[in-house]
């Protein structure tokens, strides 16, 4: 692989490449990320829950402050790498572009989540697993059922993206190959894959060969389909992690969860009480300055995403050879060392037993496994019995876009799928409602 062909402007569903800068002032990077920014599916992610249910006084990130404070990492990521590779002699002309795929890539890469969190996808797969849906596994083919019972975001935001909707134009979002490409984290099938993860549904497993041909991505296997990463999914896939790990756990202390000594601790455990001396002396001369604990936490929290920003480049220097053999599959983040990486685990492993196990939490991942799955089974069952008086009036119900003259029980279940998943929590909990007949629509 080479960045000559990694980093490309042609556009799916659309004319041979435009050139830089031909008939806009924005380079054709730009043009995705203002693309995704003003588009409806993006909006809506204001309305699907992070980790934290949805703010009621103390306002938490939910999926779209998420994904812009991801496009912020990743930007910087991006322009960082753009820097090193110019110095060291990197001829491709879109090499100065880096910071804008991967910022674009960034802010798509949640969204394909369904409502609800990251219960959301397990609530999809499980209704298949061990619900309704389960009957469904002999009107499927093998890999069809593995992309439901095996469902993950990370394929859905792909299909988003570049799926032609009932009504919308060729290409979806009509992006640039190497943005599309830069948000598969998985790239392979759901075939014979190890755990739960895949990049690309059967629906799209075309789609995806064809941009991965286009940007010479090298292929490990045909059967089941699968390549390496395109290297910037390490850059967008480090964005996240550091800012999931560090905004929950500013989060969590605004919401009372973690003590402010607590939260201090574990931000000031990056750096080394030796090495780091005159940034820890910067540190309490500030606070000698800012005394609102809010206001401490968040300047601990830039300094240290802007320190693991600079550690995960590193690494991606370290390993790039690899990265581009696919022999390196790992994330950056796991491959730091020192102190970065025990103030880390430190987190992670906090973070599992008092962040993600609250009671608030897990009150709405269960709420939201009740309210996906009873979705699931009525518009499933309704577009399998579409004669039906009570069907008629459920697919009515069912936005334009997602309604085709589709023909395989895979394109049905599909087209529900991409329907439940696009919801906002807020309309997911309403539709239950209606559906199980506890909301009535008032009437005058």
């Amino acid at each position: 692989m080479n960045w000559n062909e990694l980093i490309s402007s042609k556009r799916l569903g659309t004319k041979p490449a435009v050139k830089q800068n031909e008939l806009y002032n924005r380079t054709q990077f730009q043009r995705d990320y203002d693309r995704l920014i003003f588009s409806s599916p993006f909006r809506r992610m204001q309305n699907k829950t992070q980790v934290f249910p949805l703010p009621g006084s103390i306002f938490v990130h939910n999926r779209l402050t998420h994904s812009l404070e991801v496009a912020s990492v990743g930007r910087s990521l991006g322009n960082i790498l753009a820097e090193k590779l110019i110095v060291k002699g990197e001829t491709s002309p879109l090499i100065p572009e880096l910071g804008a795929v991967v910022s674009a890539a960034c802010l798509a890469h949640d969204m394909g989540n369904p409502p609800f969190g990251h219960a959301g996808e397990e609530a999809i797969s499980s209704y298949f697993k061990n619900g309704r849906g389960h009957n469904l596994q002999l009107m499927l083919q093998a890999e069809e059922w593995n992309d439901f019972v095996y469902f993950d975001g990370n394929a859905n935001a792909f299909r988003l993206l570049s799926h032609q909707f009932n009504g919308r134009r060729a290409g979806g979002f009509a992006l640039t190959y190497t943005t599309l490409a830069s948000i598969v984290k998985y790239p392979f099938e759901s075939v014979g894959i190890q755990k739960p993860k895949f990049g690309f549904f059967q629906s799209e497993k075309e789609l995806y060969h064809e941009i991965a041909t286009e940007l010479g991505i090298k292929q490990l296997g045909n059967n089941p389909l699968k390549f390496v990463r395109h290297p910037l999914v390490f850059l967008v896939e480090a964005a996240d992690d550091i800012c999931y790990q560090m905004m929950d756990l500013e989060d969590a202390h605004k919401l009372g969860i973690l003590g402010y000594e607590t939260t201090k601790e574990l931000f000031l455990n990056f750096y080394d009480q030796q090495a780091d001396k005159e940034i820890r002396k910067k540190i309490e001369e500030t606070f000698n300055v800012v005394s609102d604990h809010n206001e401490r936490i968040a300047y601990l929290r830039a300094g240290v995403i802007n320190k693991l920003v600079h550690e995960c480049i590193a690494v991606f220097e370290s390993k790039q050879d690899d990265i581009f053999e696919g022999t390196f599959q790992k994330s950056l983040i796991s491959q730091l060392k020192g102190t970065s990486r025990i103030a880390l685990e430190e987190i992670k492993d906090l973070s599992v037993d008092k962040i993600y196990k609250h009671r608030s939490v897990v009150e709405v991942e269960i709420s939201g496994h009740q309210i996906i799955g009873t979705l699931l089974e009525a518009f499933i069952e309704a577009l399998l019995a579409p004669d039906e008086g009570y069907s008629k009036r459920l697919i009515s119900m069912i936005p334009e876009q997602y309604r085709n003259n589709h023909q395989t029980t895979y394109e049905k279940v599909q087209s529900v799928i991409d329907f439940v998943s696009g919801m906002t929590d807020l309309y997911a909990l309403d539709l239950f409602r209606k559906i199980k007949g506890i909301n009535l629509p008032s009437i005058g």
